[in-house]
């Protein structure tokens, strides 16, 4: 597979970084599809050595205009397609910015990849398709629902993809990750929030919802599932979730990251950060074992111990007083 030319949409973002780099580290020739900006930025591709960028192949454009989408994947046999917007509390202001992003950006991919031919299309999926468990661990035969206009979108883009496979046999798999974390991410979510606070020296943490129970998935987990997904004979037309089958309640999280930074806190509620009733996902926990069974994948941060390695490692990337002065600790990022 290594012969294979790659595309990576979404490069620039956290999970994307993370792949591309991984990709290019295994000898993948790797073409980073980045949100074009007058700034020239790069986003978390920054953050990769002069080796990585020196292999890089960088086209700067936009997932929602179709004819920049055509060219940036010609030439390519295999598309990794991250590009999206993901932050929920934003979607809840600008509703529309998702549709077009999300699933117009998914129907740009799917029709280039149908024209070009290319041997696969992995689309990613997120585990909010599936809204609070009915029944857990969450299958990948679990109902999905929009509880919020990011899951509506990334489930209308999830059901364009497979209906591509289904219609015109083009090679999708639909690669559905649960709550992703590591070193990059941005400051919305509540790991690096928490961190940041606890870094920047606060002893009273602003947190939204506590009683949510997630299951969290390290950042090199998560990019060797996808990777396993593209070189797997047996993934297409498939959903698989990408989880570490591992429960744990935000106010625990919150816990262990404090006890790995060895501090002591005291958490305020900040209303600002609680979701509408009826939109909050109060428990995900995933099924991974059509993974094991299709991808030969499992997390290498599986478990409790492996979550506080993980934590660890991200608390250890944030703390670098070069990474910190990037987040802004007294501001809620939506």
């Amino acid at each position: 597979m290594t012969n294979k030319k790659v595309l990576v949409t979404g490069a620039d973002g956290f999970i994307g970084s993370h792949l591309t780099e991984m990709l290019i580290r295994a000898g993948y020739d790797v073409r980073a599809f980045v949100m074009y900006n007058s700034l020239n930025s790069l986003g978390n591709l920054e953050n990769a050595s002069a080796e990585i960028m020196n292999s890089l192949d960088v086209n700067v454009g936009d997932i929602r205009d179709s004819y920049c989408v055509m060219q940036a994947m010609k030439g390519c046999d295999i598309v990794f397609h991250l590009a999206a917007l993901i932050a929920i509390p934003y979607s809840y202001q600008s509703p529309g910015s998702y549709i077009e992003t999300n699933i117009t950006g998914t129907l740009n991919i799917l029709q280039a990849a149908r024209e070009l031919g290319l041997q696969k299309v992995i689309q990613t999926s997120t585990s909010e398709v599936y809204g609070t468990a009915k029944f857990v661990p969450i299958t990948e035969e679990h109902p999905l629902q929009g509880q919020s206009p990011y899951s509506a979108s990334k489930i209308g883009a999830d059901q364009l993809a497979l209906s591509f496979y289904n219609s015109f046999a083009t090679p999708v798999t639909v690669v559905r990750p649960f709550n992703t974390y590591g070193p990059r991410q941005s400051a919305r979510a509540i790991i690096p929030a928490t961190i940041v606070q606890i870094a920047a020296g606060l002893e009273t943490i602003k947190l939204g919802a506590l009683h949510p129970t997630r299951d969290f998935n390290y950042v090199t987990d998560t990019a060797k599932g996808f990777i396993a997904a593209a070189e797997s004979e047996h993934s297409n037309g498939e959903v698989i979730n990408i989880g570490s089958n591992y429960e744990i309640s935000i106010g625990d999280t919150v816990a262990l990251i404090a006890e790995v930074m060895d501090k002591k806190i005291t958490i305020e509620q900040d209303t600002t950060r609680l979701r509408p009733k009826g939109s909050e996902v109060d428990r995900l926990w995933a099924d991974n074992s059509k993974a094991k069974r299709l991808l030969d994948w499992e997390p290498e941060y599986g478990g409790r111990e492996g979550f506080k390695r993980g934590i660890t490692e991200t608390v250890n990337w944030f703390v670098d007083k070069s990474n910190l002065k990037g987040y802004k600790a007294k501001a809620y990022n939506i």
